[in-house]
């Protein structure tokens, strides 16, 4: 298995967000709305679990309100 991590340390995930944010469509930060951001479509998490899920992989995330958050996706060796 191999393992990848991507972190960051914006303003992070509120705990009520987390179970869903793989939804496809799903936008926690209501202020991301497309009224008031025209960018993004709530897809890109959704396509990337696709994806590992496609590779027989795992991904998940940790995170904290106001402190970032970390991705992890592990896939097995070929």
């Amino acid at each position: 298995m191999t393992t990848l991590r991507v972190s960051d340390s914006g303003v992070g995930v509120a705990a009520d967000d987390l179970p869903r944010i793989f939804e496809r469509f799903y936008r926690g930060d209501k202020s991301r709305s497309r009224e008031h951001n025209p960018g993004g479509s709530g897809l890109g998490l959704a396509i990337c679990q696709a994806i590992v899920s496609a590779l027989k992989g795992k991904i998940q995330v940790q995170s904290n309100s106001g402190r970032g958050s970390v991705f992890i996706v592990v896939l097995p060796l070929a």
